[in-house]
């Protein structure tokens, strides 16, 4: 009979969460590499370089892979023969494991869980509570699979109840191109089918939690009904030509995986959330010899690839930058800036609209006019860092504010991750702005162009206050120019097209 310790239980929960959060699992990096050697597609291409390039920095300076350090999922099975020796209860352990991790001098981590969801929305400061289930299983042991799942995936999941004689597959490809591309793939669908529609979301969530494996169904081949459709959803996807960040390109996802539970004779419930570019996870057992803490993984596991803008590449002064210069940019055209921006989210322009309406002006200090914002909340820098990771957010969400933006601040332009609307590219046409992207999943490598940063506005917000960034050739992506031209739109159908007229032969297996 094992007796579990109040103390094993918690340093291994935070043990795991630092782990993921600048440790990729091997089978995620291998599965990305294999699809940057065979991408044809140059944007998705060099995305993926990007991604790769950020996860080895990661490792090596054990830093987050993405500023967004996500949400805490826990999966527990707690033996029905285990014995306690601890003073908290199980819920409570598995948060105190969570607040140190997120709160770890070495490698803070970003607080992003906010109390009163529906009213006040206040930080909780520490990351907690996490969101746990617990199954009482035979045997003498304590089992976790844990997650740290980022907002801008999470922001993604689907639910549906179809019709008992409805096809998945075909909901499926219906429903990812609507999803767009703020999961930031290539990364991984899960899908919880049947039992009821909470089951559904719970089975799909667990999912995720297991490994790339894909290539290794495709090879001994299919031995069930939900085996075949990994395959045939992971085929049908990748054959949309959305690819990495959206960019157009072979490969939108790594893998597929599925779950699945007996349901009701009238029922057919679906979850599908997807797994982004910072895939996170770890597993342990608690037996009662200690705590259980993760194995580092050997370097070498890492390809030896490297990242640069190009030849290509033009570099913008934003200090100087005027609105005829801004108009020269093409889609797609890869631009390195350099000099000082703004920073600002969701919360921040939800200030800057109230002060608008109340006629009150900005603080001193921030004027927009002429300007680029850079939609990201940082995570604190450590040691002698200027700023800690500090990737885009993803930009759909500030669609609501942008025509107050460029038209009430003269704002010249925005950087984020992923497409833009209808509402916030008819604004960015209408006032002849533009909209730059940075690659989600880089937040390490992005981190290293920022020279300095500090607060100028908002600083209540935490994460979400206004800093000011001075930036030195900082990559980004022209995503819609001041014609209002997409390549989140221009780019998929492109490789969609090619995939369907025979051009280039989609290259989802060795």
């Amino acid at each position: 009979m094992s007796v579990i310790r109040q103390d094993d239980l918690i340093d291994s929960v935070c043990d795991a969460l630092q782990f993921m959060s600048y440790f990729h699992p091997k089978d995620y990096i291998d599965a990305v590499h294999e699809a940057w050697k065979r991408e044809e597609s140059t944007p998705a291409k060099d995305a993926m370089a990007q991604i790769l390039v950020n996860s080895r920095m990661c490792a090596e300076g054990k830093r987050p892979l993405c500023q967004d350090t996500g949400i805490v999922t826990v999966f527990v099975k707690v033996g029905m023969d285990v014995q306690w020796d601890t003073k908290l209860n199980l819920t409570d352990m598995i948060n105190e494991g969570v607040r140190r991790a997120y709160l770890d001098p070495d490698n803070k981590l970003r607080a992003s869980i906010l109390a009163d969801p529906a009213g006040a929305r206040r930080n909780t400061g520490d990351n907690t509570p996490a969101v746990i289930h617990t199954e009482i299983v035979s045997g003498d042991k304590v089992e976790f699979e844990i997650a740290a799942k980022g907002g801008g995936s999470e922001n993604k999941s689907k639910l549906v109840m179809l019709n008992p004689s409805d096809s998945i597959l075909d909901w499926v490809v219906k429903t990812v191109p609507t999803m767009g591309a703020g999961w930031c793939p290539p990364g991984m669908l899960g899908l919880g089918i049947g039992g009821t529609a909470e089951k559904a979301a719970v089975l799909a969530k667990q999912s995720l939690m297991g490994p790339v494996d894909i290539q290794a169904l495709k090879d001994r081949g299919p031995a069930n009904r939900i085996e075949e459709l990994r395959l045939e959803i992971f085929e049908a996807v990748n054959a949309l030509g959305i690819g990495a960040q959206g960019l157009g390109g072979l490969t939108t996802v790594v893998d597929v995986k599925i779950l699945d539970h007996p349901t009701h004779a009238a029922s057919k419930p679906v979850a599908m959330i997807p797994n982004c570019a910072a895939t996170r996870h770890a597993h342990f057992v608690l037996d009662g010899n200690g705590p259980s803490l993760q194995s580092p993984p050997n370097m070498d596991d890492w390809p030896a690839i490297t990242w640069d803008a190009g030849t290509g590449a033009r570099r913008v002064d934003l200090d100087t930058v005027t609105p005829e210069e801004a108009a020269s940019w093409k889609p797609g055209e890869t631009l390195l800036l350099n000099g000082r921006m703004l920073t600002g989210r969701d919360a921040a322009h939800k200030k800057i609209q109230s002060l608008l309406e109340a006629g009150e002006p900005l603080p001193e200090g921030v004027d927009f006019r002429g300007k680029f914002i850079y939609y990201v909340g940082p995570v604190d820098p450590v040691r002698d860092e200027v700023v800690g990771p500090a990737g885009p957010t993803t930009s759909t969400r500030m669609d609501k504010f942008t025509e107050m933006m460029l038209a009430d601040y003269g704002l010249l332009g925005m950087i984020g991750k992923a497409e833009r609307g209808e509402s916030g590219i008819d604004a960015i046409k209408k006032h002849k702005a533009v909209y730059l992207m940075a690659v989600g999943g880089a937040a390490y490598l992005v981190s290293k162009a920022i020279r300095e940063a500090r607060v100028v506005a908002f600083e209540e917000l935490g994460m979400e206050a206004i800093h000011e960034f001075i930036v030195e050739d900082m990559p980004v992506t022209v995503a819609v120019d001041s014609s209002g031209e997409s390549v989140h739109k221009t780019g998929p159908l492109l490789w969609k097209g090619k995939l369907e007229r025979g051009e280039v032969k989609p290259v989802y297996f060795k």
